[in-house]
């Protein structure tokens, strides 16, 4: 007989990530429209947005298990390649898009600081979607978070301390504690209370998608006037950002023979990126105009992420 703390079945797992994904883009696209239609709902919610990317990091490490990490010491060869190719690819992008737009220093930050972030939090079940490798795909994105307190404050320092001050030292502690600690505390719930975590599985994605969607409203409602100017310019970064950075990391695949499904999971694991940790770090480091493009991007990379995978 089966007890209340049966673990949820695999595949009702990959039906809620899968229903999640398809309506996020739907649910961020309204998340922001009202933040731009009703700004003053969210005044002052700005401060919220480090704990509310905290819940989603702590919803992603529930969903982590030690299995992750065999998966790197496996294959240590692909999942550099993928850390490479994501860390290369995303923030000389945004270097290059912010030039070639000649984006005002604001913008230009902030898509540069979302090429600097880790991995998506959606590009796992993106991938899954897409019949491509996902033990591939959860070991770059997990070592790519682990990872990101190290690598994403130079990186920004480097590449957009032309536009405006990078205090690298600051934001490092910004990501130990907005992103690292809650999945390093979602990994530990999930080792101590497995089996009740299981059950919840379903509930996660949910979680998450409703959480960066309010992100999404508090960033748009704090620069609600400026984007009616620079919306334009902004979607197109986004875009260029987004769809070079999939095509890009599906030819690195590609280029070092790692077969269809790698390659696949490749082209996800650098085109979407964590904005929920770029809009909060543009927020607190920069400002609310700069955390615009991580707004957009984390609408777009969801939609084109959905549309590439089902192609």
């Amino acid at each position: 007989m089966q007890t209340e703390q049966t673990p949820v079945p695999e595949a009702a797992q990959n039906r809620a990530a899968k229903r999640a994904v398809t309506v996020f883009p739907i649910l961020v696209l309204a998340a922001g429209g009202l933040g731009l239609v009703t700004p003053s709902t969210f005044a002052g919610w700005s401060e919220s947005v480090p704990y509310l990317l905290g819940i989603v990091m702590f919803c992603m490490g529930l969903t982590m298990t030690p299995l992750d990490f065999k998966g790197v010491a496996q294959r240590p060869w692909a999942v550099a390649l993928g850390l490479v190719a994501h860390y290369v690819i995303m923030p000389g992008l945004g270097w290059l898009i912010a030039h070639a737009l000649d984006l005002p220093p604001q913008l230009a930050a902030g898509v540069i600081l979302v090429g600097c972030a880790p991995s998506g939090t959606a590009s796992n079940v993106v991938t899954y979607l897409a019949r491509g490798d996902v033990a591939l795909s959860v070991s770059v994105a997990t070592v790519s978070t682990v990872l990101a307190p190290l690598i994403t404050p130079p990186l920004t320092l480097l590449l957009a301390g032309e536009y405006l001050p990078v205090e690298a030292g600051s934001m490092v502690w910004d990501i130990v504690k907005t992103v690292l600690l809650p999945v390093a505390a979602g990994l530990l719930v999930r080792l101590w209370l497995g089996r009740w975590v299981d059950r919840a599985q379903p509930a996660l994605p949910w979680l998450s998608a409703a959480t960066i969607a309010v992100i999404v409203a508090v960033v748009v409602a704090a620069s609600a006037d400026a984007i009616k100017s620079a919306a334009a310019l902004v979607f197109l970064a986004v875009v260029l950002h987004n769809g070079l950075g999939l095509a890009l990391g599906y030819g690195a695949g590609r280029l070092t023979r790692m077969g269809q499904p790698a390659s696949r999971a490749m082209a996800f694991e650098v085109g979407m990126q964590n904005s929920g940790l770029a809009a909060s770090l543009a927020s607190a480091h920069f400002s609310p105009l700069a955390a615009l493009p991580a707004a957009v991007f984390s609408v777009w990379h969801n939609v084109s992420g959905a549309v590439v995978a089902a192609w």
